[in-house]
């Protein structure tokens, strides 16, 4: 059964009903992906709306190449294993650059979550998406 997209349910039309089945195809390989990355990398399984995007794309792109070199470094060895029951205990790293009390960016990080919660702005950019794929 396929992903039931939340703004419209069932696609009436020819152009919703191929926007839909493009997310859904989208959706299962970015949840396969993040999948893959989040049982290899823990950096991965935390909260991130307190980093930047250049920070975040960094980390992305590291965790993606580094699984790279791990697949191609286990290619021949087919008994690659995966940590599937990971425990999340106390991590003994101090992190690093971490302050405390007030974060100046905080309010550029609620100006963002805001934004991202914006209905309206949400459905001008799936019609916009919408008529880019159609």
């Amino acid at each position: 059964m396929g992903y039931v997209n939340e703004d419209h349910p069932l696609p009436q039309n020819p152009k919703g009903k191929k926007y839909a089945q493009c997310q859904e195809g989208a959706r299962k390989d970015v949840e396969r992906a993040f999948g893959v990355l989040q049982r290899i990398f823990a950096i991965i399984r935390c909260p991130a709306r307190l980093w930047d995007m250049a920070t975040l794309a960094d980390i992305m792109y590291t965790c993606i190449i580094l699984h790279n070199m791990i697949v191609e470094d286990e290619r021949d060895n087919y008994n690659v294993r995966y940590d599937l029951d990971y425990h999340q205990g106390v991590d003994t790293v101090p992190l690093v650059e971490y302050n405390h009390g007030p974060i100046p960016e905080f309010s550029s990080v609620l100006q963002i979550d805001t934004e991202i919660r914006d209905r309206a702005m949400h459905r001008r950019l799936k019609a916009d998406l919408v008529e880019h794929i159609c």
